[in-house]
């Protein structure tokens, strides 16, 4: 590893894409379900890589190509032993809600203050919690570093990569339980980066009124934020403007839900000695993407575009906050939430009865949704787009939310 560090420091650009290559960049050749980076050596060579990192016995004689048993885990202990040789703030972002978000409006306030390096879109799993480490540059001060899971174990495995100093659970909900099994499993897992920051004897943030994160946490170095809760929301119109010590910030973000994103963010600027002015003026300025709480006005419509994701807390919380905002004709559009295994129905079930409470105006889209036979349902956005051609909506606030899966962003009588 120190051969393969020493070339990283002189070539501290990591590729695993031949799409794009950087010059002088270090190709690393990964392998999934339908592509081998293996295949692609040479021509990362050609393109202007310095060095590539390949299983391919072959290029053994090639004094450009490092052979190696496993690309994937040399990515991994490369990325842990460059770790190793920091010295900065490693903040670990993980949730079932809100990770991304929160994670980029932590990156947003500490930028003024401080030269940051943070997790790029929602690059958070075994590989993109690597390449988050290994593009932390010399003259970095702080690194935010968001981790996902969605089987146990995860979070203790990108922790052992990471070691984070300090650290943020967003929230515990019911998400991927296909793959946890149960929520108790689900909590255990994103605990794990508690317990990680505990090892390291760094600082946790805390929300204050979230039982179950701290349920058990007998620890004296945590921050508590969001004091007073929601009662910091001044206004929904429907962009949210809130008050964050004594500052009355107009934001970008709908959704009531995200006032604990802005307020995490928040402390942590206070804790890292941001002024509050520029922590007002950061939280102002930050604009949401990926489909992540934006609004758009498309024709005579606003839409509410939610659907990078979606499961059951996530779902509950959109629909709780279009019921709260003022609007003469509210829609929703809703896709099915995905990987929920067993709880599956009765979770689609739980919807379609929050939506009747609120008497909304809902058309559902998926499998899932349909199986249930609400009034109105679309197998899938085809048909609701053939629908939606022959049948407009016009003059209406709508929601968009549901799994990836559901291809939302298809919806193109709707979105376009």
């Amino acid at each position: 590893m120190e051969e393969l560090y020493a070339k990283y420091l002189k070539h501290p650009k990591i590729c695993t894409d031949t799409r794009n290559i950087a010059p002088g960049c270090i190709f690393i050749c990964l392998k999934g379900e339908r592509f081998d980076g293996n295949q692609f050596a040479l021509q990362a060579l050609e393109k202007g890589a310095a060095y590539v990192v390949t299983e391919d016995q072959s290029l053994s004689a090639n004094p450009n190509c490092i052979v190696v048993d496993d690309c994937l885990k040399t990515l991994q202990d490369l990325a842990k032993y460059h770790r190793e040789h920091l010295t900065i703030p490693i903040i670990g972002v993980t949730g079932t809600n809100g990770k991304t978000t929160t994670k980029e409006l932590i990156a947003e306030v500490l930028s003024a203050k401080y030269t940051i390096t943070y997790t790029q879109g929602n690059l958070n799993n075994h590989i993109g919690v690597p390449l988050t480490l290994l593009s932390i540059k010399p003259e970095d001060q702080l690194a935010v570093v968001e981790m996902g899971a969605n089987h146990p174990g995860e979070i203790e495995f990108l922790c052992n990569i990471a070691q984070p100093t300090f650290g943020i659970i967003t929230n515990v909900g019911k998400a991927h339980i296909e793959g946890f099994g149960s929520v108790e499993e689900i909590i255990h897992t994103k605990k794990a980066l508690y317990r990680a920051v505990i090892q390291n004897n760094g600082t946790l943030f805390v929300n204050v009124n979230d039982k179950i994160l701290r349920d058990g946490l007998e620890y004296d170095k945590v921050v508590f934020y969001a004091e007073g809760g929601e009662d910091n929301i001044v206004s929904m119109s429907p962009y949210l403007q809130i008050n964050v010590a004594g500052h009355v910030i107009d934001t970008h973000l709908t959704g009531s839900y995200n006032i604990f994103n802005f307020l995490a963010a928040a402390a942590i600027g206070h804790f890292f000695e941001v002024s509050d002015e520029q922590i007002a003026r950061s939280l102002s300025e930050y604009m949401p993407t990926n489909h992540r709480s934006q609004i758009n006005t498309i024709g005579s419509n606003t839409i509410i575009s939610d659907y990078y994701n979606a499961n059951p807390t996530s779902m509950e919380a959109a629909i709780r906050n279009l019921a709260k905002l003022t609007h003469p004709r509210k829609r929703a559009i809703l896709g099915d939430m995905r990987e929920l295994g067993p709880i599956s129905r009765d979770e689609h079930r739980h919807i379609i009865d929050l939506c009747a409470e609120f008497e909304l105006d809902v058309i559902f889209v998926g499998p899932e949704f349909s199986a249930l036979e609400p009034e109105h349902c679309f197998g899938n956005v085809e048909a609701l787009n053939e629908y939606l051609r022959e049948n407009p909506i016009t003059d209406s606030m709508i929601l968009v939310k549901g799994s990836n899966g559901i291809h939302l962003d298809k919806l193109t009588s709707i979105l376009q």
